[in-house]
């Protein structure tokens, strides 16, 4: 019954879009009112959002320091468990018998399906369109500092996570945020912190990770398949839907398949490239490391730089907005550590891996600043861009990337429609969901339809105010997480965690 009135729902969706395509002025006319009403929504919000303290936005001070001070109170945990953390993923201590409703690496690939998406795509080029060269050096540094940041707040909702009735998990910062700060004496604060959280997290599941990739993988795919905006979307908003009914679970053995391969097949066409112009990978990376700390890189000097990368990195790997600690409290285990360590490879594979190709490719191809690409940097068209560098190689790469895009452009959706969901369902008591649901996919439409420069200021927007809830409780809450590691390792160099496999 529940699949009938889901399907019942994508048909009633194809209504306006049958009558649109009959007319293609009114179509016309009701893409641009959507644009025009969207874009005039979105100046309000992120001139309230985005105000500057000494040159700097506030909230990419606020990432800043907090990645900093928790790899410092972690005594850089990122590095020093990072092949404990690889041999967890393997499977080697997965015991089927913990209660959860994934394994660690289904868990990592649900999380990295809604990380390893367009913003090592298209945020790579827009930063490095916008920032120089230079701006991949700091995204680099704030994904190394952002590994312990998701070390934190992931394992802190496997602490905190609720274990219902039916089997389902429900964690997260507006689950850790609530009770653990109730412990400390802090339970007004926490519940304030809490539905904050859920309320920006419900918004970014519309913006960054819903409409954003909807709007730049349209303009990878529109490049070899010229579709009107409207039909891509709707094909999404189909796609979608059909995916989200089966919930965490689906999501997982969907991400779990889907992640390896796109990043498999993201990752080979970018070392194709790579290795084409081998020879010229020295001096890109000179560039890019000179470019860090060049003061007329960009309008704003180093400065400004580093606006661009910290901002870009936080948006592709989302370390310490505490969207992955959603994914992350679902995994089959009794160790919250051991899912914290988990977590601290996404920002690893996702920036300092995937990112760091994509910009070595941008800039190797010189489209970051060539005369011919200058229309597609000033509409802050990322994705084009990347698709640009590629087909400077070879003319059908695009059809490859278009394919890398899509994919990670839908696996990403589906993994933020659960955090989504989740916050509606701490803030509702699980009432209202098929609601949700529909606002998501209308989202997705929106997205599709509406200019890129709004989207990305919208996205920008509602994921990275998602850290001013999270890293304040995070300050609070890491003396426990402190404590529970040092416990933890301890355990393990005395031997007594023995492998399952």
């Amino acid at each position: 019954m529940k699949r009938r009135i889901w399907l019942y729902m994508l048909l009633f969706l194809l209504i306006p879009t049958v009558a649109l395509a009959t007319e293609p002025e009114t179509a016309d006319s009701f893409i641009t009112s959507i644009d025009q009403a969207f874009s005039g929504f979105v100046n309000v919000i992120f001139s309230i959002l985005f105000f500057s303290l000494g040159g700097f936005p506030l909230i990419v001070l606020w990432l800043i320091i907090g990645a900093i001070f928790f790899t410092i109170r972690m005594q850089f945990i990122n590095i020093r468990a990072f092949k404990h953390a690889i041999d967890i993923v393997r499977g080697k201590y997965d015991d089927p018998e913990d209660q959860g409703e994934v394994s660690h690496f289904q868990a990592l690939a649900a999380a990295l399906s809604g990380t390893v998406g367009l913003g090592n795509i298209a945020g790579v080029a827009v930063a490095v369109s916008i920032g120089g060269p230079g701006a991949a050096f700091w995204m680099t540094i704030a994904g190394f500092f952002g590994m312990t940041s998701k070390f934190v707040e992931c394992t802190l909702a496997q602490k905190y996570r609720i274990i219902k009735p039916d089997g389902t998990i429900s964690g997260g910062p507006m689950r850790y945020l609530s009770a653990g700060l109730a412990e400390m004496g802090q339970g007004t604060l926490g519940r304030v912190l809490a539905v904050l959280f859920s309320v920006l997290c419900i918004s970014a599941a519309f913006g960054g990770a819903n409409m954003f990739q909807a709007n730049q993988s349209y303009g990878a795919v529109s490049t070899v398949l010229p579709l009107p905006s409207w039909v891509y979307g709707l094909v999404l908003v189909v796609l979608v839907g059909l995916v989200i009914i089966g919930g965490i679970q689906r999501i997982g053995m969907v991400a779990g398949t889907l992640v390896p391969v796109m990043c498999l097949l993201y990752v080979l066409a970018s070392l194709f490239i790579l290795l084409a112009n081998i020879t010229e990978i020295p001096g890109a990376i000179a560039t890019i490391v000179s470019g860090a700390f060049a003061p007329k890189a960009i309008e704003g000097g180093v400065v400004g730089v580093i606006i661009q990368g910290f901002q870009r990195s936080v948006f592709s790997n989302e370390a310490g907005v505490g969207s992955a600690a959603i994914a992350h409290s679902a995994a089959r285990t009794d160790e919250p550590i051991r899912e914290g360590l988990v977590a601290l490879l996404e920002p690893f594979i996702d920036t300092i891996v995937v990112c760091n190709m994509t910009a070595l490719v941008i800039v190797i191809t010189k489209v970051y600043n060539a005369d011919e690409f200058a229309a597609l940097r000033e509409a802050k068209k990322g994705a084009e861009l990347t698709s640009a560098a590629f087909g400077t190689v070879l003319a059908w790469f695009p059809i490859l990337l278009a394919i890398a895009v899509f994919c990670f452009a839908f696996s990403t959706m589906i993994s933020w429609s659960y955090y989504g969901e989740r916050c509606w369902d701490y803030l509702s008591g699980g009432r209202g969901l098929i609601i949700y649901k529909i606002l998501f996919l209308v989202a997705a439409f929106v997205g599709s339809v509406s200019n890129p420069s709004s989207v990305i200021n919208f996205s920008d927007a509602t994921l990275l105010s998602m850290a001013f809830p999270n890293i304040l409780g995070g300050y609070f809450l890491c003396g426990q997480v402190a404590k529970d590691l040092q416990n933890y390792m301890s355990r393990l160099g005395k031997g007594e965690m023995v492998p399952v496999k």
